[in-house]
């Protein structure tokens, strides 16, 4: 069944659409130049003038579109979508100590978010104790320092596991040790696993191209992340046990093509190393998610969110084989871009937050966190957490946006566009997969040098006034912001360390040196899977940085190097 018109039709249409040009837009526009000629998208795809049922003609109803809940899934992979469950309303929360981040999700909760994420500082990423050396000036500072089990289970205190519907992480070069620490927090709180959810970051191969948290080379900590998804498969099968994340590539300068296509090359290569440890891709598939960007173009996001479900299901029907619908079925973790906040007229993100979190929800996301006002100037003040969280509760109660599953299905204007970014991804990561992959590419500089490439070419788009930016390029004003910055209390370091020579002191070292020596070992043999070993270390009260440097005399550390 042809969604389109006859082919006769078509050509009728295009006859007509070429009559108009010529005369009513002609004489519009001879009265009202165009203001931009050509009309591009955010990310750079041109824009045709008006859209009709001819530029959608080769588009077949049940191969393309089908209804919601079935496949492609291009109309969402819930039947009845936000009419029967509203997405998780998740809000990025972590910094300074533990304690201070737990008064802060217990405020959150409080307010109505249903999901929250762990934002962890940068020594905690990479590996480091916040009293190591190198971790002076950074502990606490872009999220909360969690050195040892201690520190997570004062963050959960008097916060029930299975009260948040969805728990998130930033973990990825460890998130091996966030499993083992969720796992081993809901013991201390008496709840099995099983009994609450938890979606671990874990996508390791982004950081080498867009974030920079890597710790060591690219084959041992592929091997940390699908060990990870494999453990979830067989023991947590209700846990996500990665978020592919396209959205720190789209940060790093992506247009929505290269959004999709880096992420799903990522993907393919946690799918393949899976398979070859011999998980079935039914066994695993269904707990994997994306993260995407809900950006400032409202019909190319969505169309990019429409495309990305229709090629996920047609990769895991054709590429990979999978028989469970479930596999097919593509889950969006989606943060509001907040690249796109400015310094200039803070104020102003409200608005560009709103419009991003309608975005989501025209684009039929699962969950969704909003940033907050302030993020271009620090981090969030609590005031403007409040009022990120309530941005999507008026959205998803007020706005009407949920009131019908896939709202903007059949636009032609978004069917075509969501067409366009659909081939132009598939390309790109048909040339990415010629050029040996994900790892392939990372080791070569290829998506380094894209990202790059893409950033420079935007900011000079700003620059030179193509593209508008209120309050930067265009309505800009004199007045000074009053917006302050939110600063994090400078003795956490202090306090970090403190903490640290206690447990020390404290725990069964004799306990801890076993389990080190243990995950050591389980390291020096790739057969193993390195999450038993670290759950017993982390139980043991090793620390995130005894742990790190275990496997750093294993695997070493990455060396990045400058890409020209």
């Amino acid at each position: 069944m042809a969604i389109a018109f006859e082919r006769d039709t078509a050509r009728e249409l295009k006859r007509r659409r070429e009559q108009w040009r010529a005369g009513k837009l002609a004489k519009a526009l001879q009265a009202k130049p165009l203001r931009h000629d050509p009309v591009r998208t955010a990310s750079g795809l041109e824009v045709a003038d008006a859209y009709t049922p001819a530029d959608i003609a080769a588009l077949d109803y049940e191969r393309d579109l089908g209804f919601p809940g079935e496949y492609p899934y291009t109309r969402g992979i819930d039947a009845s979508m936000y009419r029967s469950q509203l997405w998780t309303f998740g809000q990025y929360g972590g910094f300074g100590s533990a304690e201070e981040t737990n008064a802060r999700y217990k405020q959150l909760i409080a307010q109505g978010a249903t999901g929250l994420s762990i934002a962890l500082d940068l020594p905690t990423q990479i590996g480091y104790d916040a009293d190591a050396p190198i971790a002076e000036g950074e502990v606490g500072k872009v999220g909360v320092n969690i050195s040892s089990l201690q520190d997570m289970e004062i963050l959960l205190d008097g916060v029930p596991m299975t009260k948040v519907r969805q728990w998130r992480t930033t973990a990825n070069a460890i998130g091996h040790i966030l499993l083992a620490m969720y796992i081993a927090a809901g013991e201390k709180q008496g709840v099995p696993a099983n009994e609450y959810s938890v979606l671990i970051q874990n996508d390791v191969l982004k950081e080498y191209i867009s974030r920079g948290t890597q710790i060591y080379p690219p084959g041992p900590s592929l091997r940390l992340s699908t060990d990870v998804i494999q453990y979830c498969a067989e023991h947590l099968p209700n846990w996500v046990p990665i978020s592919v994340s396209g959205y720190h590539i789209r940060e790093a300068g992506a247009s929505a093509v290269q959004e999709i296509a880096f992420t799903f090359v990522n993907a393919q290569a946690y799918i393949e190393d899976c398979l070859a440890k011999g998980v079935s891709i039914d066994a695993f598939a269904p707990g994997m998610w994306v993260f995407f960007s809900a950006g400032m173009d409202m019909l190319e996001e969505v169309a990019k969110f429409r495309a990305a479900r229709r090629m996920w299901a047609r990769m895991m029907r054709r590429r990979y084989g999978a028989r469970n619908p479930a596999s097919e079925q593509l889950h969006f973790h989606t943060f509001t871009a907040g690249s796109q906040l400015t310094a200039q007229q803070p104020l102003n993100n409200i608005i560009r937050v709103a419009l991003q979190a309608m975005t989501a929800a025209l684009g039929g996301i699962q969950t969704l966190h909003t940033t907050a006002y302030d993020e271009a100037l620090g981090l969030p003040s609590e005031e403007a957490v409040t009022i990120a969280l309530r941005t999507q509760q008026i959205v998803a109660e007020e706005s009407g946006a949920c009131n019908a599953v896939d709202p903007l299905g059949g636009s032609y204007y978004v069917e075509a566009l969501t067409s366009r970014i659909e081939a132009e991804a598939e390309a790109l990561i048909e040339r990415m997969n010629g050029m040996g992959g994900a790892v392939a590419c990372i080791e070569s500089g290829y998506m380094q040098q894209e990202l790059a490439r893409g950033a420079w070419e935007q900011q000079q788009r700003i620059e030179r006034g193509e593209q508008a930016v209120v309050g930067v390029n265009t309505y800009r004003t004199d007045e000074p912001s009053r917006v302050k910055a939110f600063t994090v209390d400078r003795r956490v370091a202090e306090r970090q360390a403190a903490r640290l020579a206690h447990l020390r002191a404290e725990r069964d070292n004799a306990a801890v040196e076993s389990s080190l020596r243990r995950l050591k070992d389980d390291a020096l043999h790739p057969e193993r899977n390195i999450c038993p070993a670290t759950i017993e270390a982390v139980r043991a009260y090793a620390t995130v940085g005894e742990m790190c440097d275990s496997l750093r005399s294993v695997f070493g550390e990455y060396k990045d190097r400058a890409v020209l």
